[in-house]
């Protein structure tokens, strides 16, 4: 059966309450997470773009710049980005549901340059903990079989489990 023939699953996975991913080590030296209050809209896709273009995140790739742009506005929406000196090196960002209760991390990962060096799982407890500051008592994400391979062993090593699996195309 060819690649794209196989079914795909979808992983829903939730961090129990009270929970909390360790910030284990400082970033290393000239590196930062910064929250962007209002991303210019190439910015953010090309955080988007090169994050997911290996792991087929294709839902945002015709957004306008409008579309970008007032995403970036929501107050329910918050971008977080890793810097590396002045080099973007990965983000994640945080959706807040109506409940106020129930925060998602919606996008996380690392652009291609910077995978391997030890930042996800430090990147990784700063969205618990930002995410827990935006009003959390319930986090939780998403992965599939089409994301990095590493992804879900990665997401239940720091605490998360599955509530949910789902065939996907």
């Amino acid at each position: 059966m060819s690649p794209s023939a196989m079914a795909h699953q979808r992983f829903h996975l939730e961090l129990p309450a009270g929970h909390e991913v360790p910030i284990v080590d400082r970033f290393p030296d000239g590196h930062a997470v910064r929250r962007e209050m209002r991303p210019e809209p190439g910015f953010y896709r090309m955080l988007y773009t090169d994050v997911g273009r290996d792991h087929t995140w294709t839902d945002r790739a015709g957004w306008t710049d409008e579309q970008w742009r007032l995403w970036g506005l929501k107050p329910q929406i918050q971008l977080w980005v890793l810097w590396a000196f002045s080099d973007p090196a990965g983000f994640f960002e945080l959706r807040r549901e109506d409940d106020d209760e129930t925060v998602e991390i919606a996008y996380f990962g690392l652009r291609p340059a910077y995978v391997g060096k030890g930042l996800a799982g430090r990147l990784m407890g700063h969205a618990v903990a930002q995410a827990r500051v935006f009003g959390a008592t319930r986090i939780w994400l998403h992965t599939c079989t089409k994301d990095h391979p590493r992804a879900l062993p990665f997401y239940q090593s720091r605490g998360f489990r599955v509530f949910k699996t789902e065939d996907i195309d």
